[in-house]
């Protein structure tokens, strides 16, 4: 008997799975595959992304090509230096700050969320985000986003891609 109920619950626990692989042919549409059509971006829905078919092959090429820009990315890289780093993923194109207090003010700290978005060198292919916290007696409490802060990081990061890529050309030029 105890055998038995063991084996429902199994079968009771496993049926839903394997039901949610099952579909009729009639409720499958035909896929067709245009090359000639623009990817999407799965995250932001602009055009212009990289499809999720295409992150998850495998690089046939072996020129390890970077799922973002490669001037913005080391902008940012360069940019967001002088606060320790605490996450960096070259392949989401995310780079996350520790909390850092600026030199005078140690009542306030921030940290930044950068993120390049991605291959080509444009203004909204970068996004700055500077969360800020107040302290409040031994407690850091939230004090929500300097919008301000972030505008004036997202300009410093395509003005140091713009040297980058200036100073590429330069050299290529000599």
């Amino acid at each position: 008997m105890a055998i038995r109920i063991k084996f429902i619950g199994l079968a009771l626990l496993i049926y839903p799975l394997l039901a949610g692989c099952a579909t009729s042919n009639s409720d499958v549409a035909p896929t067709s595959h245009d090359p000639t059509e623009s990817s999407v971006s799965f995250l932001t829905g602009k055009k212009g992304g990289i499809k999720l078919s295409e992150i998850l092959e495998e690089d046939q090429s072996g020129d390890g090509v970077l799922p973002v820009n490669a001037l913005l990315w080391r902008a940012a890289l360069d940019i967001a230096s002088f606060v320790p780093l605490d996450d960096v993923d070259t392949f989401a194109g995310s780079i996350v700050t520790e909390w850092h207090q600026s030199g005078g003010n140690l009542d306030k700290r921030f940290k930044l969320a950068l993120f390049v978005m991605g291959r080509e060198l444009r203004s909204d292919a970068i996004t700055v985000r500077a969360y800020i916290q107040k302290r409040q007696g031994n407690n850091w409490i939230d004090a929500g986003r300097d919008e301000t802060l972030s505008r004036k990081l997202e300009d410093l990061v395509l003005a140091r891609a713009r040297e980058i890529r200036a100073s590429s050309v330069t050299e290529i030029a000599e």
